[in-house]
């Protein structure tokens, strides 16, 4: 049987840098071609590079990934795509960070599975205990600042000390909203919102 190792790489956001996990992967021994590399929140798993790997996994193949959080962030889904590769499609997965995660070996005794789901479902757990309280502690820092009077989001320009004398001679007809803006340094429709009092 030809079985494949296959390494999966995410980032979240296309900034950020994959070398780190393509490196490790690489060392352990999957082929370049083996490698996917996806650039998209590990909030869920409607992801289409993952899915499209996950297609490709074959009985005795192996899914490696550097750590648990590049699969992805939610602790349910998680455990569920790891059953799923593991149980259903009779894949391995080995998770270079935690050796404790490797599910390569067919005679492991039911101990060694026991821990290794155990650890899996406290990483996964702790992962998103640790989302929550950032989320958490974000929204505490935010409402402290807003009770100090700090304002978010843009703020309003400060209209030019010539804005009035421009502002009368558009009422008077002497001057376009165009030239206003121009003169001001802002686009017409600035000048004609600050007209109207926005």
């Amino acid at each position: 049987m030809n079985v494949r190792l296959y390494g999966y790489v995410r980032v979240s956001t296309r900034d950020q840098n994959e070398d780190r996990q393509v490196i490790a992967i690489r060392e352990f021994g999957v082929p370049e071609d083996g490698i996917l590399i996806e650039k998209m929140s590990g909030k869920d798993f409607n992801r289409p590079i993952y899915q499209g790997l996950v297609k490709k996994i074959k009985p005795g193949d192996t899914l490696v990934i550097k750590s648990i959080d590049r699969l992805g962030r939610n602790y349910d889904e998680i455990i569920e795509q790891w059953r799923y590769i593991t149980k259903e499609l009779d894949a391995a997965i080995v998770v270079i960070d935690m050796p404790l995660l490797d599910t390569r070996q067919k005679d492991r005794d039911l101990m060694a599975s026991f821990v290794a789901d155990l650890v899996l479902q406290i990483l996964s757990y702790v992962a998103e205990q640790e989302r929550a309280f950032n989320r958490k502690r974000q929204a505490e820092g935010i409402a402290a600042a807003k009770k100090k009077g700090v304002k978010f989001g843009n703020q309003p320009m400060v209209r030019p000390l010539i804005f009035d004398e421009l502002q009368e001679q558009w009422n008077r007809g002497e001057v376009t909203s165009r030239e206003a803006g121009l003169l001001l340094g802002v686009s017409h429709t600035t000048f004609l919102r600050w007209v109207k009092g926005e």
